[in-house]
């Protein structure tokens, strides 16, 4: 009984090991959020640190517009972290087990 308790320890400091990592890497991991065909576009981490946001000149003219495509390719680019950030750690969770993210 005690060495299997020793072997479920060791996993469990292997895999949150494994986490940290992962956690790691994905803040250099970027993704961009692109709306109005490629009009507004932002990158941002997996940690969700924005790095970039490239406005094409034809949406300067119009303020409401453009703060909306803003908001826009910021959720976008959220989703794409999120969803990145979740295949990745994920993938490293036993069968049946969610992350709390």
């Amino acid at each position: 009984m005690k060495g299997g308790m020793n072997n479920m320890m060791k996993q469990a400091q292997m895999m949150q090991a494994n986490m940290q990592k992962a956690q790691e890497e994905l803040a250099n991991v970027e993704v961009e959020g692109v709306v109005g065909n490629g009009l507004v576009k932002v990158t941002m981490t997996c940690r969700n640190e924005v790095k970039r946001i490239n406005l094409d000149e034809s949406v300067m003219d119009d303020k409401e517009t453009l703060e909306d495509l803003l908001v826009i390719a910021l959720k976008d680019a959220n989703q794409k972290a999120e969803a990145t950030s979740a295949a990745r750690m994920g993938s490293m969770m036993p069968a049946g087990m969610k992350l709390p993210f």
